[in-house]
């Protein structure tokens, strides 16, 4: 008995560190993200047993769609019997469904990985605001103008990540992964930490059932969609599943450690923005920040706040890359196949960055990913909402990119017979999604223009 068990702990632990943990540390670095902060504001939306049940049912989805789409990594067709490696989502899209789906797909997809930058580099600027902030305030009072424009510190992340991105591809990033991660960790154990602290100072627990109350009832919907759509924007991490679950070695095969990978890291995650929202609100009540820790519902100690937003922004170093580099490598192959004797990806030099090994540097990735990065700059610069950029980024691709592809596809890969009852919940399902989408759309357009022009 003792040797069998040796021998499986052995096992166990090789499994993990091959396989499960790099993924993780991939997918937490790439979900938890701006997401985790916005989820006291949301619960104050949604009141004490909505915004829980939101969260779990959301995860719940996620956890579905991640199921389907690990099924998809190798897709064997039927008509001619060739078997296909799905190394991205859109490829997926585009073996599986075709030509037509895929070009809308991909529309899709560029979009949303565009706009997760956007996201990126408003909550780093936020984050960095918030440092300079708490320090003023702890030295010349609350009561103190202790305030600062969001463009600055935007360029300072932009210039960041030109630099990072010439990282050739998401095989690179491994260390920038698992630096992300624990900083994910880190600040969401402050962020619990605090709300907790808070609770205990006042000697009692805020909030209602009900949420927030307003004047007007139309607004209260308003606010309890883009709430939804903050939640859904946290776990959008799709499109980058079969580009982590090509990293994965075998045996035992991807399908099955992706799958397991997708089951620890949604409930992982799920207990994070429970315990976050949850301690947030607590604390807060009807008055919870938008962003937990640079709403500043917390000023001291400053130095702890100070510490959780550098972690946000060091994590967000590495979360952007992870999704950028999905859209890169998705260009970039794109090019290399159109023009493959092209004089633009020949190396021109080589890069060293941290502890980062030295790579090659071409005049293309150069000047593409460089370009991409300042357009996320800039139209950070002209929408810094966070939490309506949120819930229109969750929104407006949560049903299309996360439920209605991997189902279309998943009913193909499967030979799904028509109005089979696994062909019925299915479409229930993507008929509910959807309608929950349209509502969260609705309310997020209503708040970025109420925010913009109002």
């Amino acid at each position: 008995m003792c040797i069998s068990l040796g021998n499986l702990s052995v096992r166990f632990f090789l499994l993990i560190g091959g396989n499960i943990w790099t993924a993780l540390a991939h997918f937490i670095a790439g979900v938890i993200g701006s997401g985790v902060l916005s989820m006291a504001w949301s619960m104050a939306q949604l009141g004490w047993i909505a915004g829980p049940l939101s969260v779990i049912l959301i995860a719940f989805f996620a956890l579905v769609s991640a199921f389907l789409i690990s099924n998809l990594h190798v897709y064997s067709n039927p008509s001619n019997g060739n078997t296909t490696t799905n190394r991205s989502f859109l490829q997926a899209v585009h073996t599986i469904l075709g030509y037509k789906n895929g070009l809308v797909c991909g529309c899709l997809v560029y979009f949303s990985l565009f706009k997760t930058g956007v996201v990126y580099v408003i909550t780093s600027a936020t984050c960095t605001r918030a440092i300079r902030q708490s320090n003023c305030y702890h030295e010349e009072g609350h009561e103190a103008a202790c305030e600062y424009e969001d463009k600055y510190y935007m360029l300072l992340f932009g210039i960041v990540q030109i630099l990072a991105s010439q990282i050739p591809n998401i095989f690179h990033t491994k260390w920038l992964s698992i630096i992300a991660a624990t900083m994910s960790f880190t600040y969401s154990f402050i962020g619990i930490g605090l709300g907790l602290a808070q609770v205990i100072g006042q000697g009692k627990i805020k909030g209602s059932i009900n949420g927030i109350s307003t004047a007007n009832p139309t607004q209260k919907v308003w606010l309890v969609a883009q709430a939804i759509g903050d939640i859904a924007f946290s776990f959008t991490f799709s499109l980058i599943l079969l580009e982590i679950q090509s990293t994965l070695k075998s045996p035992p095969s991807q399908k099955v450690t992706m799958k397991r990978t997708c089951t620890i890291a949604i409930f992982i995650t799920t207990s994070f923005y429970l315990l976050c929202g949850a301690s947030g609100y607590a604390a807060f009540g009807d008055l919870a920040p938008g962003n937990i820790l640079t709403g500043f519902g917390f000023y001291e100690p400053y130095w702890l706040v100070d510490f959780g937003n550098a972690c946000i922004v060091l994590h967000l170093v590495g979360g952007y890359q992870i999704y950028s580099q999905t859209l890169f490598a998705i260009v970039e192959r794109w090019y290399a196949e159109k023009f493959p004797e092209s004089v633009l990806t020949s190396d021109i030099g080589s890069l060293k960055l941290w502890v980062l090994p030295k790579f090659r540097v071409n005049p293309f990735r150069l000047c593409f990913r460089s370009t991409y990065v300042i357009l996320t700059m800039g139209v950070g610069m002209l929408f810094p909402y966070f939490n309506q950029v949120l819930a229109f980024s969750g929104s407006i691709i949560f049903w299309p990119l996360t439920i209605y592809f991997p189902v279309e596809m998943y009913l193909v890969h499967k030979n799904i017979v028509g109005w089979s009852s696994r062909w019925v919940v299915l479409r229930v399902y993507s008929t509910f999604c959807l309608l929950v989408t349209i509502f969260t759309l609705a309310g997020s357009v209503q708040g970025l223009v109420t925010k913009r022009f109002g």
